[in-house]
């Protein structure tokens, strides 16, 4: 086997703060060969990007390596001399960050970024830097080379963005590329392209990559190995297919039932979250750190001694656990028993022929003449019934961010309705044109929503329990503050927080946390409907599962309407009763959800499953890049807004005329020129791989 290109050997970093020293990184090993693609995973604060900016050597003032090595093609990088480091970085060795204008310069062009790394790296004229650019622009499919080159980064896209920042990193052809959660901010088609032209790129160059994420499916695309991370240490690593059907540690395992997988549902086959959560760095047990969260600790041996990395199997297989020759790896948790469906009620929310339109002025700062109309909702037309989970998925610019400020009372509709029962039999109020401020507590109280990000809706300065009984107070809930009081610590107890935290202030809280505590404020009203967006993006994946369960729980037991905002396929197919998929505006497909997510397709839907990563072997999907981004709501395309980026376009016709309305049931619509026959003679996106015998046949049966 030839020499790695990165070999990490018993590392160990640490931080040192006022408090002291903090160990982040511990005897964590790892080798890259070249081509190859390793796979770094975990929850965050374990010690994932920390391991890529030691090798980088960006550890900050404050950060040490304190013990083991990092060989770069045979060269220590802990002991090179800053000169060494600044040759090293940027030409051999080049890191991708996960937010684009992070990288990016907005005083700058963009070319003048693109250029400044040949120029930087190597002796080369302006002339030859400014040719490789472009074609490395090329390289990275970008539209129209020499426009974007012009371009400052604001006038392009996010995914654009990204494309530049990997265009940069990989203009000196380096033989390691580290990406640090490179597609977290991007929409799922967007995050599809880039993986792919990674992947492409990687092969192109030869460049062995270090793949940073907490997303299962992603590094199952992208690697050939992968290493798993927990509380600083190494707990499994090995090739990517083998630990993926035979996973050795009890985290890895627990990593994988958190995340929603075709054939996982609410009902039949919860999610299973990991219990507790990651020990500060101070707090580590003895033995095994994941010993507090394993179903299969044992004492005396679990916790009696520092637990080493073992060989699983002759292919590379090791992992971290003293009991791994015990544990039955196929039994089914018993936690993960099934709950009954709950039965929906009668419609609480209609909406009708909605639109939502912006007047805007070629240069309204400046007071333009010519003006335009933004269309961010466009003839909508759906049902929400008592105790449903209603998810609407989309791109981002499709609308349903205008439809949910609309439902809130923040923005006015330009025509159509949305009446809204607050309780069973009572007369609806018309959400479309009723501003917050002029809607009663009632209706309020009876209308919450969970926001994206916890860490902005909560006031900084203020204890938890102040801030879910000021809830309590405006809904007018308790007659006494004793009363709202144990309310409030009934909602503490609601979404399974200790009731201690009312004392405690949002720093002193997790992510997960203070999603809760935003679970348990939109709550305080008993709402009749709460409007769910990116609830649990913000979170690692074994909380989100946590935080999922909780809020359907809660939900199942007020018997609430979720409306669930999203671009997590995966995460609605396991959540949603009904699925409405967006795009520019207007709803093209609705349905319930097993419908939406098996065939007949709206080639929207189609191209959005496909791009959903998957984190099963077993599974084989169609993949489907999306060309170009989304159009501009200003000026969208004529006849069908997706005719644009269709791969099952029908030339003169989808290009000139509305989509007529295809019933496929009495819930399933889709608006396509595509005919009913046409529509229903496609396959399903996922299909199962049989491995009897290990020959890998594919069957083409859909996964239910």
């Amino acid at each position: 086997m030839t020499k790695p290109i990165l070999e990490i050997n018993n590392l160990s970093v640490s931080f040192f703060t006022r408090h002291g020293k903090i160990p982040a990184v511990m005897d964590f090993s790892m080798t890259v060969h070249a081509g190859e693609a390793m796979g770094l995973v975990g929850e965050s604060g374990c010690g994932k990007s920390t391991v890529a900016l030691a090798v980088m050597r960006y550890l900050g003032d404050n950060g040490k390596i304190t013990s083991g090595s990092i060989r770069f093609k045979g060269r220590d990088v802990t002991s090179m001399s800053e000169t060494e480091l600044r040759e090293l970085r940027g030409s051999q060795v080049s890191m991708i960050y996960q937010e684009p204008m992070a990288s990016l310069n907005p005083a700058m062009r963009v070319g003048q970024q693109l250029m400044e790394v040949p120029l930087s790296h190597e002796i080369i004229s302006n002339d030859e830097a400014q040719q490789r650019s472009l074609e490395m622009l090329e390289s990275v499919r970008l539209p129209d080379p020499e426009r974007i080159f012009r371009s400052y980064p604001h006038q392009i896209s996010g995914g654009q963005q990204q494309r530049i920042v990997i265009a940069m990193a990989l203009l000196s052809k380096p033989a390691l590329l580290l990406l640090d959660e490179p597609t977290t901010a991007l929409d799922v088609t967007v995050e599809a392209g880039i993986v792919a032209l990674v992947r492409e790129l990687g092969q192109q160059f030869g460049t062995s990559m270090l793949f940073v994420s907490h997303n299962l499916g992603l590094i199952l695309e992208t690697c050939d190995r992968i290493t798993v991370m927990y509380s600083g240490e190494a707990v499994e690593s090995g090739p990517i297919r083998e630990v993926f059907r035979k996973m050795r540690h009890p985290y890895t395992q627990g990593l994988l039932r958190s995340i929603p997988l075709p054939g996982t549902d609410k009902t039949a086959r919860p999610l299973i979250p990991i219990p507790g959560q990651l020990p500060l760095p101070h707090e580590r047990p003895q033995g095994c750190n994941f010993g507090p969260r394993c179903a299969s600790f044992q004492g005396g041996i679990c916790d009696k001694q520092e637990i080493m990395m073992s060989s699983v199997s002759a292919s590379g297989h090791f992992s971290r656990c003293s009991r791994v020759a015990e544990i039955d790896w196929d039994a089914v948790p018993e936690s993960s028993s099934s709950v009954e469906k709950m039965a929906v009620g009668d419609t609480i929310l209609a909406v009708r022929n909605l639109s939502k339109r912006y007047d805007v002025a070629a240069n309204s700062l400046f007071g333009g003449k010519n003006t335009g109309s933004v269309k961010a909702n466009e003839q909508l037309n759906f049902n929400a019934k008592k105790g449903e989970i209603v998810a609407i998925v989309g791109e981002s610019g499709c609308g349903k961010s205008t439809l949910a400020k609309i439902l809130l009372g923040l923005e006015e509709a330009s025509e159509g309705s949305a009446y809204f029962a607050e309780t069973s039999g009572a007369e609806g109020v018309n959400l479309a044109h009723s501003p917050v401020e002029s809607r009663n507590i009632k209706t309020v109280g009876h209308l919450q929503i969970v926001f994206q990000n916890p860490f902005d809706t909560l006031n900084p300065s203020h204890t938890i329990g102040n801030q879910i009984v000021r809830a309590l107070e405006k809904f007018g809930i308790g007659k006494t503050p004793q009363e709202r009081r144990e309310q409030m610590l009934e909602l503490l107890d609601l979404v399974k927080l200790p009731r201690e935290f009312e004392r405690r202030i949002p720093r002193q809280l997790s992510g997960g946390q203070k999603q809760r505590v935003g679970i348990a404020r939109a709550f305080a009203g008993k709402p009749s409907l709460v409007v769910a967006d990116e609830p649990v993006s913000a979170l690692d994946v074994s909380v989100q599962a946590a935080v999922t369960e909780l809020l359907t729980d809660i939900q199942r037991k007020d018997r609430t309407t979720l409306l669930f905002i999203s671009h997590d396929l995966s995460m609605v197919r396991y959540l949603a009763d009904r699925v409405i998929v967006m795009y520019l505006g207007r709803i093209v497909e609705q349905g319930t959800a097993d419908e939406v997510y098996s065939p007949p397709y709206h080639p929207y839907t189609e191209a959005l499953l496909s791009a959903v990563p998957v984190a099963d072997p077993n599974i084989v999907k169609e993949h489907i890049i999306l060309v170009g981004d989304i159009p501009s709501a200003l000026n969208p395309p004529s006849g069908c807004a997706f005719h644009t980026r269709c791969h099952r376009k029908i030339e003169g016709v989808c290009d000139s005329e509305l989509p007529p309305k295809k019933d496929f049931s009495t819930d399933h619509h889709v608006h396509c020129h595509l005919s009913v026959e046409t529509l229903l003679t496609m396959n399903s996106v996922f299909r199962i791989e049989n491995n009897e015998n290990n020959n890998n046949k594919e069957v083409v049966s859909p996964v239910q």
